[in-house]
């Protein structure tokens, strides 16, 4: 059959094709030929997996946990600005504060999560709900460690340094996610 100057035959295998200056041209593609190029594409796919797995987890430690570990201790840190400079008994580890029973702005406490000190310690659940403790008593479905330390800078002057630290990283490597926040108060305020 001729169409439009070429000249069509029907092979064994495939359709040739011959041109008007006599040479030939494949029409199509072979299944080994198909074949080679799936594998070849499946070998990139599986060279380039690594990589989103590396990037899903960057971005839930470090985007995620992050974020969340700086806003509690932010939080944190705002309920303590909250308190008048001279007290001394408030008890932040509950929301909303009781007038007794806690620290207050005291001098001390820790802001080392791995070493925290009795009233300047309080935990919470994995959606950021604050959890009740005693002493560093740490419960056992506690997320997130919230650890505060008062500073006395100068007569009118105090620092608040507060870290909030995950208790996990997603995946086996990365750093857990932590936030320190610091802020100073004065007196009168």
């Amino acid at each position: 059959m001729v169409v439009a100057g070429v000249n069509y035959e029907l092979g064994p295998q495939m359709i040739i094709s011959t041109h008007a200056d006599g040479s030939r041209s494949e029409a199509g593609l072979s299944l080994i030929e198909t074949m080679f190029a799936l594998s070849l594409l499946m070998i990139a796919s599986l060279g380039l997996l690594p990589l989103g797995v590396i990037a899903t987890t960057a971005t839930e430690n470090q985007g995620h946990l992050m974020a969340r570990t700086t806003e509690y201790a932010q939080d944190k840190l705002e309920q303590l600005l909250s308190l008048s400079y001279g007290d001394t008994a408030s008890d932040t580890r509950v929301f909303p504060a009781l007038s007794l029973g806690g620290s207050g702005l005291s001098i001390g406490g820790s802001s080392n999560p791995a070493a925290p000190v009795a009233l300047y310690v309080d935990y919470l659940d994995v959606d950021g709900s604050l959890l009740a403790s005693v002493g560093v008593a740490a419960p056992a479905n506690w997320y997130y460690k919230r650890a505060w330390q008062v500073e006395q800078g100068s007569p009118n002057l105090k620092r608040i340094t507060v870290t909030t630290t995950a208790r996990a990283a997603v995946g086996s490597v990365g750093r857990i996610p932590s936030a320190t926040v610091v802020s100073l108060k004065t007196f009168p305020f």
